[in-house]
């Protein structure tokens, strides 16, 4: 199921460190100040900090309701597992929170599957097709990319007009890999192929590795099955 939360909503361009410093706060590492602290440093008025401060609200400090015990989990998963990728953590938030920066996600995890890069303009091109040709939609798609390019999924070389897949990151076998899964399955709205999973373009960034089955066979909240052409599929529980 898709979360209730707005068409076009991640508006800013979110630092993994202002991210980072979000879960700590919410996992009782960190004050509030800090984040402030962050903010204020980097922000040239108070329009701007609110603006972020909302797109962190619901990635950490503040999730929509339906993702409260989502959102918890992650937060455990951080607390109790050292090590844990904060770019997975903030990843799958974002991608079951917002659905514009899943499709982002999608289009350019897709886009550079064969040769590894692809332009900017060929992903405001395809968001353009879903969201219409208006300003906001390149703006906002441009926040996306920049957020994702800072938390180390591509780079952006030749002044941002081209984009370039980084190698994913290892997180195979970690608590997380069901947790991000989960996150994958609440964008989409479907159950997928298990055997597919590790190539889903919403996750290109990150290596769930070769034992899904047994990894995600011991999640809670999901649920394995075999569908009607003898594929292993997985899917939200309940």
């Amino acid at each position: 199921m898709n979360s209730a939360s707005p068409q076009i909503g991640f508006d800013r361009f979110i630092q993994l460190e202002w991210a980072a410093t979000a879960l700590r706060i919410r996992s009782g590492a960190a004050a509030l100040e800090d984040l402030s602290e962050l903010l204020d440093a980097s922000h040239s008025g108070p329009a701007a900090r609110k603006k972020t401060r909302t797109v962190l609200n619901r990635l950490w400090l503040d999730p929509l309701p339906d993702l409260v015990e989502f959102s918890d989990r992650g937060v455990q998963i951080y607390r109790n597992v050292p090590g844990t990728s904060v770019a997975a953590l903030t990843w799958g938030m974002a991608i079951a929170t917002y659905p514009f920066f899943g499709r982002v996600a999608e289009i350019v995890g897709r886009l550079t599957s064969l040769q590894g890069d692809c332009t900017s303009a060929e992903v405001h091109r395809r968001m353009a097709e879903i969201y219409g040709e208006r300003e906001g939609t390149r703006r906002m798609t441009n926040m996306v990319l920049q957020s994702q390019a800072s938390w180390g999924a591509i780079e952006r070389p030749n002044r941002g007009k081209q984009i370039v897949r980084k190698s994913p990151m290892d997180i195979q076998e970690s608590a997380v890999v069901p947790w991000l899964v989960e996150a994958c399955l609440r964008h989409v709205g479907r159950s997928l192929t298990i055997a597919n999973l590790d190539a889903h373009p919403l996750i290109y960034p990150f290596r769930l590795g070769s034992s899904l089955s047994y990894v995600l066979s011991g999640s809670g909240s999901l649920e394995m099955r075999v569908d009607s052409a003898s594929n292993q599929i997985v899917d939200l529980s309940g």
